[in-house]
């Protein structure tokens, strides 16, 4: 098959359906998001001999169809919807429906060619699902924290009795997943690499690990910005605006603000950077997030040169 007549596929999904288009076809297809239906796309997917496939992330229920296609051998990359509807924009279609959605995730996978996932083996996608369950309880204890000063005095029990009850669902989780690296020696040596930062406990590592599994493969540049800590330019003709990060992976965030409150003492590297920025006069937010990058580059490095911690060498964040 020439390169002209390569086949890309663009997967809407959703929680019932999945709208599949190839690039250049008018008429996009309707599956069901089940087992039945996925091996109905399946059929289609292998006659038409598809080169790439991208399909819309869509809060887990895009998870079943990619892990099977992925089985049967197809490139699969899994985009972000935001990126999907800016190529939207910028090719003047404002018009949205599943079906118009799917042809758009199809012109996306022709003109961007997103990077095919590779599948993981089940342990890892068991500690991932910790993870990201440990987050979301993380979230909920916040908020109910944060009730606590604003409910009615006969709520605060309910809510201090809610509160427990998170907290000792977060170490259930938190030592399933210690027992979880067990199974896991790459991982298990990612996450002790990262541990030996000053300032970077086993949730910040471990989290860095599963929601980063591009860590030591791209440049510095390029990791800021899979974790929403690149500053972007808000420039336009002589005006020269705030510079501010966007999108990116939150539980990574998260954590990398909770070390760097730690290591703004405690790292040398770290403290140097903050002292320095807020000597010069900038904002805690922007001092806090300059570390935040600063200590991303760092892991980054480690990971690439597969070294532990040793600030004579790092310190140029290289």
């Amino acid at each position: 098959m020439t390169k002209k007549e390569l086949r890309f596929v663009g997967i809407d999904v959703g929680k019932s359906w999945l709208d599949i288009a190839v690039y250049g076809e008018e008429e996009p297809k309707r599956y069901q998001n089940d087992k039945a239906g996925i091996e109905e796309l399946l059929d289609h997917v292998t006659e038409i001999k598809a080169h790439l496939i991208a399909v819309e992330a869509s809060g887990g229920y895009e998870r079943q169809v990619v892990e099977t296609l992925i089985l049967r051998g197809f490139q699969v990359g899994v985009v972000n919807p935001t990126r999907v509807r800016a190529l939207a924009k910028a090719m003047g279609l404002l018009a949205k429906t599943d079906r118009i959605d799917a042809k758009l995730i199809a012109a996306y996978a022709k003109k961007i060619q997103p990077m095919p996932k590779s599948l993981q083996e089940e342990p890892e996608m068991k500690l991932k699902a910790l993870v990201i369950r440990r987050e979301q309880l993380v979230e909920m204890n916040t908020a109910e924290q944060s009730r606590l000063g604003t409910v009615h005095e006969s709520m605060k029990d309910v809510i201090r009795e809610h509160i427990h009850w998170l907290k000792s669902q977060i170490e259930l989780i938190e030592i399933e997943m210690k027992h979880m690296m067990d199974n896991l020696p790459v991982w298990q040596a990612q996450v002790d690499r990262l541990i030996s930062i000053p300032g970077v406990g086993f949730i910040t590592a471990i989290t860095v690990v599963v929601n980063m599994p591009e860590l030591g493969q791209l440049d510095r540049q390029k990791i800021a910005a899979l974790a929403g800590l690149a500053p972007f330019n808000q420039d336009s003709g002589k005006k020269r605006g705030k510079r501010r990060i966007f999108g990116g992976r939150k539980a990574v965030r998260r954590v990398l603000y909770m070390s760097c409150l730690s290591a703004m003492t405690h790292n040398p590297i770290i403290e140097k950077l903050y002292k320095r920025l807020i000597k010069s006069g900038k904002l805690f937010k922007v001092a806090i997030t300059a570390c935040m990058r600063k200590l991303l580059t760092i892991m980054n490095t480690m990971a690439r040169d597969q070294s532990v911690w040793e600030p004579r060498l790092l310190s140029s964040g290289s």
